[in-house]
């Protein structure tokens, strides 16, 4: 639709104001006084014209708009700009009969309204009123979004600090103990490369990587003489050991909102099957998918690298007793997503 004859291009650092009125002689005298504060002004003679008009230019700070029009009433008007452009402010023209619907469209969304015949001065009051506290409604806005971005990017920039000070926490623990040493990495990489047989992807996968390499950071709070010890653990060093799980999920608490599945692995990595680990004694699907997939990786590694009470197995003889215990101990799916991972025994990522 071409501009109405007389109206002003769009000027920068201006505003656009629509006058929607059926009467021309009504549109041109608001017109003047609305170019005399410095409007951009477009004219509409009905309510569906002032849609087509708003549709073309975008969205225009103020609509002011009779409330009897043919096609589109005033009311309806209201209605559709109310929901199409929640920004705009618009002022209701009304009769003196007319008050008591002009008020109706106050709780409808309507900034104001004016009785005709309307007066310069009380044009340009009404009008200043509207756009200041549109702007500050506009401004409050802004400054709450940006609020929450800032809170937003603190709360992430201190989660990155908490993990780097937990992963170096984890990686001294394992540097302390030549049997370990590496541990937690290689349960990660073999964890994710089972995961994504299994079909997580993207964060999913990110969640398995790092439960993977924090799995077994409670184990800082079991004595060093129980994790080194060569020989069967006594009734209270089992204790110890069990421990650990629920002890690394309080250490990761602050990861709660944003990881959770990270908790999920550090508590129930040492769940089995058959309801027979610690420390929950979860049985079957209720210990969480991740976490199944983690015990399996931790099996496996325990398996294949030395520790203070047993030898080293080969690669093939891990796997075989990991098919062993599944259905029992750990989840065949995530066994056979394992082999499937590492076919061959020069793509798992072993110690030295």
């Amino acid at each position: 639709m071409p501009d109405s004859p007389g109206a002003p291009p769009i000027v920068a650092g201006s505003a656009n104001c629509l006058i929607v009125d059926d009467e021309p002689s009504v549109r041109r005298s608001l017109v003047r006084m609305l170019q005399a504060q410095g409007f951009n002004c477009y004219e509409a003679g009905s309510g569906r014209e002032a849609l087509g008009v708003l549709e073309r230019i975008g969205e225009a700070p103020l609509v002011i708009s009779d409330m009897r029009m043919p096609e589109l009433d005033g009311i309806g008007l209201l209605e559709a700009v109310r929901q199409r452009y929640p920004d705009t402010s618009v002022i209701m023209l009304t009769g003196m009969g007319e008050t008591t619907t002009a008020v109706d469209c106050l709780h409808m969304g309507a900034a104001d309204f004016l009785l005709k015949p309307i007066t310069v001065g009380e044009l340009q009051a009404r009008v200043s009123r509207v756009l200041e506290k549109r702007a500050l409604v506009l401004e409050n806005r802004f400054y709450q979004q940006n609020l929450e971005r800032q809170v937003h990017e603190q709360a992430q920039r201190i989660q990155e600090l908490f993990l780097q000070g937990v992963q170096m926490l984890a990686r001294a623990l394992e540097a302390k103990d030549a049997y370990t040493r590496g541990h937690s990495i290689r349960v990660s990489q073999y964890a994710v490369a089972t995961a994504r047989r299994l079909g997580f992807d993207g964060t999913s996968l990110d969640g398995i990587r790092l439960g993977g390499e924090l799995h077994d950071i409670g184990k800082i709070g079991t004595r060093e003489s129980v994790l080194h010890k060569p020989g069967t653990l006594t009734d209270d060093e089992f204790r110890q050991i069990t421990e650990h799980p629920a002890l690394g999920e309080r250490m990761l608490l602050p990861l709660a909102q944003e990881s959770p599945d990270v908790l999920r692995i550090v508590r129930s990595h040492h769940e089995r099957l058959d309801g027979r680990g610690f420390p929950d004694g979860l049985r079957g699907e209720k210990i969480p998918l991740e976490a199944r997939i983690v015990a399996v990786a931790d099996a496996f590694d325990a398996m294949t690298t030395e520790r203070p009470y047993r030898d080293s197995r080969p690669p093939d003889a891990a796997v075989a007793e990991l098919r062993r215990v599944a259905g029992t101990q750990l989840d065949p799916a995530a066994v056979e997503a394992f082999v499937d991972a590492f076919p061959e025994p020069g793509d798992l990522p072993l110690s030295a």
